[in-house]
């Protein structure tokens, strides 16, 4: 069964070198792309390349005038044909720049293929000034669709957390950090360091462990084909037993397999694995936990200094007005978004619990309190410099104070709804 893996990200340089890297890694490997600058002119290209060249090349028609739409329409049906061939052992889809690879992933895996690996490719030199960049898409000509209204940084930012994998490129440009900044945006991610994408002796090449195979005896290297492998002689010409060359850490990662229900909900609001506290090299992440709702206008009068007090920061938070709806803190850039996912679980009748999903129900119970269940704020702010004193008591001072908290549900109801106009209510 051919076996997919999506590269992704905004770093393009980086991207393409996690691709040479692939498919000079793994034998019986092609790239499937799908350019969207052309989107402009009607159409999508779409090329199949080995390590040799272009195999292939061809356009679809935009969908609904959608570039991502013509990609999902016309990606899984190139997928089957190469699984059908039979000749292959995987198909890494090179994502373009803004498309985000949760999407991608999930079309691939709900048209019946198997994703092995998701990666996200990263210059860490860049991860800052991308994190910062506030411009919309369409400005830098990266939208993939004319109604799409991202921004460079919140796009980067959830191709950076939602892969397990991350690509790191041999930036000569990143410093410290640079590099302490992605470990803390995505502390759970496995990093895998690339080069230039061209294997060398020195980055792959492995002995044979066993000690009966003489000094001389041929040594195997992750660029030999392992369909093919070569034999360890000795003097006389006598066979040694082959043991297959372990494979880059690069192409480990891209087989590995991947949980598309788990990767989703590892980014739901109500369960993200948020990041943890964390402070080095100058970089600084708070983790801001309480068991009182915001004021609304107190909150909403604080947003840009708060937005613009951290390169990114992310989580859930309790509104007094709105005491049963679980809201998402998401900003980047100095932009903020915020959404209602629906209820916290303390406001659902026991009889929906049974619909809910376990990791739901795990993430409620570490923030339950005895009074308000699962209602809470968890924020996480992760930058370079970050000020956490006067963070935090900006924070505080948005909280009820205790004579308004001790009003009750009734009268936080009537408070004035700051954020009706944001949420759309």
């Amino acid at each position: 069964m051919l076996s997919v893996v999506i590269v992704g990200g905004l770093h393009a340089d980086a991207r393409k070198a996690t691709v040479e890297r692939l498919l000079a890694d793994v034998p019986g490997s092609v790239v499937l792309h799908h350019d969207l600058a052309t989107a402009a002119d009607g159409t999508v290209v779409r090329t199949i390349r080995d390590a040799g060249g272009i195999l292939s090349a061809g356009e679809t028609p935009l969908v609904n005038d959608c570039a991502c739409c013509a990609l999902r329409e016309d990606l899984v049906p190139e997928l089957r044909r190469l699984d059908a061939a039979g000749t292959l052992r995987l198909a890494v889809v090179e994502l373009w720049d803004s498309v985000e690879p949760k999407a991608m992933a999930e079309v691939v895996a709900a048209g019946g293929l198997t994703v092995t690996g998701v990666i996200t490719a990263v210059d860490p030199a860049l991860v800052l000034p991308y994190l910062g960049n506030g411009d919309d898409l369409a400005d830098r000509g990266l939208a993939a669709a004319a109604t799409d209204q991202r921004t460079v940084a919140d796009t980067f930012a959830r191709q950076l957390e939602y892969a397990p994998v991350l690509a790191v490129l041999d930036s000569p440009e990143a410093d410290e950090e640079d590099r302490e900044l992605l470990a803390q945006l995505h502390p759970t991610a496995h990093q895998v360091a690339i080069g230039t994408g061209r294997p060398t002796t020195t980055d792959h090449s492995t002995r044979l462990t066993d000690p009966s195979v003489p000094d001389h005896a041929t040594r195997l290297t992750d660029s030999t084909p392992t369909d093919h492998p070569v034999r360890p002689t000795d003097a006389s010409g006598t066979l040694y037993p082959v043991r297959p060359s372990p494979r880059s850490a690069l192409a480990r990662a891209a087989l590995a397999g991947f949980d598309v229900e788990s990767a989703a909900a590892a980014q739901h609001p109500a369960c993200a694995r948020l990041p943890a506290e964390a402070d080095a090299h100058g970089v600084s992440t708070l983790v801001w936990h309480r068991c009182r709702p915001f004021h609304p206008e107190r909150l909403y009068e604080a947003l840009e200094d708060i937005t613009c007090a951290a390169a990114r920061s992310r989580g859930r938070f309790w509104l007094a007005d709105k005491p049963d709806v679980l809201l998402h803190w998401d900003a980047a850039g100095g932009a903020l978004c915020v959404e209602s996912v629906g209820p916290w679980l303390a406001s659902l009748p026991d009889a929906a619990w049974d619909m809910v999903p376990p990791v739901r129900r795990a993430a409620a119970a570490l923030d339950w309190h005895p009074e308000h269940g699962d209602c809470c704020q968890h924020l996480v702010f992760t930058s370079p410099g970050l000020d956490r004193d006067g963070l935090e008591r900006l924070l505080e001072s948005c909280l009820l104070t205790d004579a308004e908290y001790a009003a009750g549900r009734d009268a936080w109801k009537r408070l004035p709804p700051a954020f009706d106009t944001l949420l759309e209510v």
